[in-house]
């Protein structure tokens, strides 16, 4: 099929690239010509495992393609898919403002019926929105009689996965009451339900929905582990094995039930006060969630206020190393992620920070520029010269094994800690290294005893 993509970002280029795999005809389209350009030479903008060798095979093989010109992207495709951003207004809501700007660039390009394929995360309603949007823009040019069908197909990608997750998808939601764009897109995704059918055929406003309701739900797993954690701390037990208790009950799992120092990226947040928006605008508060968002953004802090705890006479002039930039591993996105919140923290108390990230230096380069208190460092381990104490933010693989009789030698006050729970406070103990998780026993260095937190 032919198919255009509007958005390179990271939801269109990922599925742009997977449809071309499969053998579509892709054009993306991007107002940014510095971005074309890059990705015409077959150069990520983006960090995800395996982009780049499939960028260079299906760009060689002719499948894909990138052009700025959005008239070159309505003459090409069958198929138009709206991949642009949908970021949070101040209120929370969702901002349709590029949805609904290139639905009009769409219809003031064409000659023929087109189907409109919704990537986006957008709000309850807004297939509505971008079909009346279009119909407008045609009876401004005389072509009433031109048909724009919407379809609503939210992605349900995982940074670090997402090629992964769009090549094998467990469920693929369709949200369209139109059986020629339902034909359309049984052909589209063909290729991914060779082994089993994964089809979900809805209505537009069921299919909107369900996209916040997956996140909200894996939010709301995240933040209860989050809040259990504290609790556990307080009485003494174990998180871990608590994890690992409830876990293994099939009716629960073992998926988002790591406590951890917050979740962030792109996705949960926004989508979560988007969800919370649209509820309050409908006059249906949902008071659960908002306890989910209330619960993140306490955990958030937690790292700078346990490290807070073992420098009773302030953290200003202090070194402190930080293992982990990204919100999560795999990727270089650092939005919302618990890092900058521990940063930001600690340059208002006065400290310095020695931070390392496989894949985030240049983002957090960007993000922070040139600074006095910031020092991004080539390796994992150059972050401890002259450090006082580490601090994990990001579960990468590369920080899982490490050397307790090096960190002891090189941190002045043999402190770690470990907003992922990598390690088993007992070795660290033994070590000499006060170690601090979420929600694990404090073992005191030196002695293999535990109890609740001081």
């Amino acid at each position: 099929m032919d198919v255009s993509v509007f958005g390179t970002g990271y939801v269109g280029l990922i599925q742009a690239a997977a449809m071309a795999d499969v053998g579509h005809r892709v054009l993306c389209i991007d107002i940014d010509p510095n971005k074309i350009r890059q990705l015409q030479q077959a150069v990520p903008t983006i960090s995800e495992p395996g982009l780049s060798s499939l960028l260079e095979d299906t760009i060689k093989s002719g499948r894909l393609s990138f052009s700025s010109q959005a008239s070159d992207a309505v003459n090409h495709g069958e198929l138009i898919f709206i991949a642009v951003g949908t970021p949070a207004d101040e209120d929370g809501s969702a901002d349709l403002s590029h949805v609904l700007a290139v639905t009009r660039q769409i219809a003031d390009f064409m000659d023929s019926d087109r189907t409109l394929v919704i990537k986006s995360t957008v709000p309850v309603g807004t297939a509505d929105k971008v079909a009346e949007c279009a119909r407008q823009a045609l009876a401004r040019r005389g072509l009433k009689k031109l048909n724009v069908r919407v379809v609503s197909n939210p992605e349900f990608l995982k940074e670090g996965s997402a090629l992964a997750d769009c090549m094998r998808p467990d469920r693929i939601i369709v949200g369209t009451a139109d059986p020629l764009a339902r034909d359309q897109m049984t052909e589209l995704y063909a290729p991914f339900c060779r082994n089993h059918e994964k089809l979900m055929f809805m209505d537009n406003r069921s299919a909107e929905l369900t996209k916040y309701a997956a996140n909200a739900m894996l939010a709301t797993r995240i933040s209860f582990m989050n809040e259990l954690a504290n609790l556990t701390e307080r009485l003494g037990a174990d998180i871990e094995a608590v994890r690992k208790g409830i876990g293994s009950d099939p009716r629960i799992g073992y998926h988002f039930i790591y406590p951890g120092c917050g979740f962030g990226g792109s996705c949960f947040p926004k989508d979560l006060r988007a969800l919370l928006h649209t509820a309050e605008q409908s006059g249906m508060p949902l008071r659960l969630l908002r306890s989910v968002t209330d619960v993140n953004d306490s955990q958030r802090h937690i790292l700078f206020e346990k490290l807070a705890k073992q420098f009773p006479d302030g953290l200003a002039g202090k070194s402190i190393a930080i293992w982990g930039l990204a919100f999560k591993p795999n990727t270089d996105d650092m939005r919302e992620a618990p890092s900058r919140y521990l940063m930001e923290a600690l340059w208002r108390e006065g400290a310095r920070v020695q931070a390392y990230d496989p894949e985030a230096m240049s983002e957090c380069r960007r993000l922070y520029g040139y600074r006095k208190d910031l020092n991004l460092c080539a390796t994992r381990d150059d972050t401890l010269e002259d450090a006082d104490a580490l601090v994990i933010c990001t579960e990468w693989k590369n920080f899982r094994v490490v050397d307790f009789d090096l960190l002891a030698s090189k941190l002045r006050a043999r402190v770690i800690i470990d907003g992922r729970n990598l390690y088993n406070p007992d070795h660290l103990a033994a070590a000499g290294l006060l170690y601090r998780g979420i929600g694990l026993r404090h073992t005191v260095p030196g002695t293999s005893t535990s109890g609740p937190q001081a």
